[in-house]
């Protein structure tokens, strides 16, 4: 049982996802929630995409994606298909995870309120 559990969990560790980030400008630029929910639903048929986020003060589009299942080229297309064109800010960033820090001694998060 020990083993099955032992291969299970290496099996999981060399199938985890590796996640990177896509920045691009987008051409009309994406500054209202309507803007943004149009590219997220495009994007959301696109295998791998994991999030989608705006920063309205740089104009920007985040995409976070798995690159097991797509690559920016497919990203591009898809946001060429619902009408943006984009340009490429930055691409391959490993995605940011944020980390809380926890108390070690009662497990509770540390996060400012």
């Amino acid at each position: 049982m020990a083993l099955m559990v032992a291969a299970l969990m290496c099996c999981a560790t060399t199938m985890a996802a590796e996640l990177k980030q896509l920045v691009v400008k987008t051409t009309p630029e994406v500054q209202t929630v309507e803007a943004l929910t149009k590219v997220k639903n495009q994007l959301r048929l696109t295998a791998g995409v994991k999030k989608v986020e705006s920063d309205p003060a740089t104009k920007q589009v985040m995409v976070t994606y798995d690159t097991a299942k797509t690559d920016s080229k497919k990203i591009l297309a898809a946001l060429k298909k619902g009408g943006f064109e984009a340009s490429v800010v930055s691409d391959g960033a490993p995605a940011e995870k944020k980390q809380v820090p926890v108390d070690a001694t009662s497990g509770a998060s540390q996060q400012k309120k």
